[in-house]
């Protein structure tokens, strides 16, 4: 969690990417005509004016909202009156409404709607963005006001989300230099402004690999691919130029299914090679020296305020605590992890063999053969799954989930009422259903486009707080699903489903948020993913299974014997899923602690990988050279652990509403999963939230058993 103060360093340094309008010249314009500036007006206490969004208009606008934010931070400073809560803490937490909103249209244009102009934008602003974080964070006077707020709460404590934002206002401030003295300060700036170019570069070269390695099949090369996915991929490929062809481009949504189904091998190593070297081919847009770079400045900044390294310091406000019980975590289920790949690599050998393939698995094999393994021991066909997991009936099922545990309501809005940013992009107002108040609205853009970043995320363009009168929220979901052909349903994976409902159970923390201020909105990092994590168990209830998994075609529900099978089938590849999101977790702690002087990254995470025993059959989830979450910014850095630390969480309240007498539908547990786990966000200490709910600690034991791996000795 950050204060309200950082939040447009914190913005620019999101994985940010994507296509919009072609420059125009603004010079000689007023400021007045520039729309990303402009107060949000319409229903709903005012909506973002994506119909107007210019790309001519950032630079501009995020100059001019830094400055405006500035002014008041100086104000704020510059105060004679003595410090108090409410003319310093309170005086902060509504600063910068201005960038803000110019943020909100950033973010879409660079992680939907991205362009090589705004790229170029982008890169220009980085440096100018990290000078005004400390102009704030290294703002003597300021830092003096917050430091008497703060003492003083330490003896009188104010009310708890009083006393929460004070603590952890002053705890940002003392991690980011406030503390130092002025030679240490300036160094401290400088390496941000460093930092803050690295990032982006880093995020562009991903992008170029993403959008210029595509790999285009003709009509005899498509073997065991579906009518559904080639048509999708050939509708891309005439997109580009390419009529008569079919495309598989260089993301997860196009690679994995090609990668699981094609019949045609050396395809598969080709396609499988383009997606794992991304950032890594020894040009222009390698990523490696730029690594090297981030973590010798990281250390080197960690360092002016006497830590030994970057995870030491990043850790101290997660749950974790340090790095040392993060490792722990991990390295307690690693075993485990690459013990069942063994045991999977030695099934998908065996079906190679059955087959007559005369083939050693390798990389690209993996899910090829995983699939005939799945449908060896529990006669489970992915692609007769993904007949019945539709989009759109996914969607109500998200809704029908929210209308029970949260008593939402989901309603489209009349198309043209509210701006959106893409004809793609969908709105729908959010109420109580009993009572009709409104909560927000949720955004959908469902569809993967040249110019949109990879993956899948939740996002807010204004969260609800209570400080200065009540606000409504804006969150949207974003997915990278490839477009079906005109006519056709989209059609998607058990896992792509799941994902689907895990960035819902973001949307649902933002509407469900109950904190007064702006800072408090934030999340702890090994924290913040439990709940979208949790939410993800809903999708495999019967409620939701008898109800909205119909075939796309008949619209006959799921048969009892499918679903029998695809929770039989609940902990298959499970040491694929755990192995290759463990090894890049287990990098990313292990790059920071590491001496970064004269590191060789490649060498570096090849040799790691050795050490720790990382089967040969699979890769990292991310690669070094392209894990965004890392290295386009630091909101993971040190953190991807948290997706496992918040697991354990999950697993652990999972079995508290198996238990309960409603099940997943228990109403009692509905409400203290509100109370005490949605609704807080930061407002309290996540710990003692979760044993609110829980009576305890949570216990990796569940998330053993979840995956099925024998529990670990203590």
């Amino acid at each position: 969690m950050i204060s309200k103060a950082f939040k447009a360093t914190v913005l620019c340094s999101i994985i940010l990417f994507a296509s919009c309008k072609d420059e125009q010249k603004t010079e000689d314009r007023p400021m007045t005509e520039n729309s990303l500036l402009q107060e949000w007006t319409g229903p709903y206490q005012g909506v973002p004016a994506f119909d107007k969004m210019n790309v001519a208009d950032v630079k501009e606008a995020v100059e001019k909202g830094m400055e405006l934010q500035l002014q008041e931070i100086d104000a704020i400073a510059n105060n004679t009156e003595a410090p108090t809560f409410e003319n310093t803490i309170v005086a902060m937490e509504s600063a910068g409404k201005t960038l803000d909103r110019v943020f909100t249209y950033y973010g879409i244009l660079s992680s939907n709607m991205s362009s090589p102009e705004f790229r170029k934008i982008q890169a220009e602003l980085a440096p100018k963005l990290s000078e005004f974080q400390s102009k704030i964070s290294q703002n003597e006077k300021l830092f003096q006001r917050i430091k008497v707020v703060y003492e003083a709460s330490q003896n009188n404590p104010l009310e708890p989300q009083e006393q929460r934002v004070v603590e952890l206002t002053y705890k940002q401030f003392e991690m980011n230099g406030a503390n130092l003295d002025a030679e240490k300060k300036k160094r401290y700036a400088e390496i941000n402004k460093e930092l803050s170019t690295l990032y982006t570069k880093f995020s562009n070269n991903v992008l170029h690999d993403e959008e210029n390695y595509v790999t285009y099949l003709t009509k005899d090369q498509l073997g065991g691919l579906s009518d559904g996915f080639i048509k999708s991929a050939a509708k891309i490929a005439s997109d580009k130029g390419k009529d008569g062809m079919c495309a598989i481009t260089n993301t997860r949504s196009s690679m994995d299914p090609f990668l699981t189904y094609s019949t045609e091998r050396e395809l598969r190593k080709q396609v499988w090679e383009n997606y794992y070297s991304r950032g890594d081919n020894g040009d222009e847009y390698d990523n490696n020296q730029i690594i090297a770079e981030i973590l010798r400045l990281r250390k080197e900044r960690v360092g002016l305020l006497g830590y030994d390294n970057y995870a030491q310091w990043r850790l101290q406000d997660r749950m974790a605590k340090n790095p040392e019980n993060a490792m722990d975590l991990m390295l307690k289920v690693w075993p485990a992890a690459t013990a069942r790949v063994k045991e999977e690599v030695a099934d998908m050998q065996a079906v190679a063999n059955e087959l007559g393939d005369n083939i050693t698995i390798e990389p690209w094999d993996y899910r090829y053969y995983a699939e005939k393994v799945r449908k060896k021991k529990y006669d489970l066909d992915s692609d007769e799954v993904k007949q019945y997991l539709q989009l759109d009936k996914l969607t109500e099922a998200m809704f029908f989930v929210a209308g029970e545990i949260f008593n939402y309501k989901f309603t489209p809005v009349e198309e043209g009422s509210v701006p959106v940013f893409h004809e793609d992009v969908k709105v729908w107002e959010v109420t109580d259903k009993d009572s009709g108040k409104h909560i927000g609205l949720w955004y959908l853009d469902p569809y993967a486009r040249e110019g949109k970043r990879s993956g899948a995320w939740a996002t807010t363009y204004r969260s609800s707080t209570t400080f200065e009168g009540p606000t409504n929220v804006l969150a949207s979901n974003n997915s990278n699903f490839v477009k079906p052909a005109p006519g056709e349903a989209v059609l998607v994976s058990w896992d792509d489903a799941t994902t689907f409902f895990h960035e819902f159970g973001h949307a649902l923390h933002f509407f469900a948020a109950d904190v007064k201020y702006p800072t408090l909105q934030g999340g702890v990092r090994d924290y913040t993913e439990f709940q979208s994590q949790l939410l993800e168990r809903w999708l495999s209830t019967d409620e939701v299974i008898n109800q909205f998994l119909v075939h796309h075609e008949t619209g006959k529900p799921i048969p009892a014997e499918l679903v029998e099978k695809i929770k039989n089938a609940a902990t298959f590849n499970q040491g694929f899923g755990t192995t290759e999101y463990l090894a890049s977790a287990l990098i990313d702690m292990k790059l920071h602690l590491a001496d970064p002087t004269n590191i060789d990254i490649d060498k570096f995470e090849r040799e790691t990988l050795d050490e720790l025993g990382m089967p040969k059959e699979l890769p990292m989830r991310h690669r070094t050279p392209h894990f965004g979450h890392v290295f386009s910014g630091e909101g993971y850095a040190t953190g991807y652990y948290g997706y496992m630390w918040a697991d354990v969480l999950t697993s652990d309240a999972s079995e508290a509403f198996r238990e309960a007498p409603g099940g997943f539908y228990d109403k009692a547990m509905a409400d203290k999963l509100v109370t005490y786990l949605f609704a807080p966000r930061n407002a309290m200490d996540p710990a003692e939230a979760y044993r609110l709910f829980r009576g305890r600690d949570a216990k990796i034991e569940a998330l053993m058993r979840d995956r099925g791996f024998p529990i670990p000795k203590n």
